[in-house]
């Protein structure tokens, strides 16, 4: 049975039930209530700005967007922006989605944590990065009504501590793999939580390359 939170239908298809079911199984509370809180969010944010967006597209997108944290989900060599979309789109490949559509979902996450891209492309992309963006960093906190934020977080809680538990989730995700954080924000994270962790820089890897001049 569907249900609706702050105004938005939670998709109830076969394969959003399905996104449901295996997202809940393999991922920790902090992720699944993130994930559905990204979901919603990205959803309010589509339907103030009147975006024409797929509900069941984006909720397979923000559903898997952080799966590549996971462990058994990640690799050891890619982002985990890409894990958690490469996940995606082995999932749905078996529920008869075009390659436009697996594409959209496979770009929403891949994308998530690049900023100054998501916004300029279809909306199915754009408002997963917007979701996450609210939930994570708070942009645009205050283009949702009171009642629209306690609506959501009141059906799937932040709880105590979110900020430095999902900064926790992302370390743990990714400290195994440190070089896939170059050139991302996730480079920030490490600085943060791992002692003595320097990134690469991409000013030395020029200066470095064999190129003679």
């Amino acid at each position: 049975m569907s249900s609706t939170i702050a105004g938005i239908k939670i998709p109830d298809s076969a394969l959003a039930r399905a996104t449901t079911e295996y997202i809940r199984d393999v991922e920790p509370d902090l992720l699944y209530h993130h994930s559905r809180r990204v979901f919603l969010f990205g959803a309010l944010s589509g339907e103030r700005k009147q975006l024409a967006y797929d509900p069941e597209l984006l909720y397979v997108g923000a559903m898997f967007h952080d799966l590549g944290l996971v462990e058994g989900h990640r690799s050891d060599v890619e982002r985990f922006e890409v894990d958690s979309a490469n996940a995606a789109k082995a999932f749905l490949q078996p529920y008869g989605l075009s390659y436009d559509d697996i594409e959209q979902v496979w770009l929403s996450i891949a994308l998530h944590t690049t900023p100054g891209v998501p916004q300029h492309l279809r909306p199915n992309v754009a408002l997963v990065t917007a979701g996450v963006e609210m939930d994570v960093l708070g942009i645009d906190y205050a283009a949702f009504p009171t009642a629209q934020r306690e609506a959501v977080v009141h059906a799937h809680p932040r709880g105590d501590g979110f900020k430095e538990c999902i900064l926790c989730a992302f370390a743990n995700g990714f400290k195994h793999k440190p070089d896939t954080t170059f050139g991302t924000v996730n480079a920030d994270v490490l600085v943060d939580s791992e002692a003595g962790f320097k990134p690469m820089n991409f000013v030395e890897i020029i200066r470095k390359s064999p190129w003679v001049a």
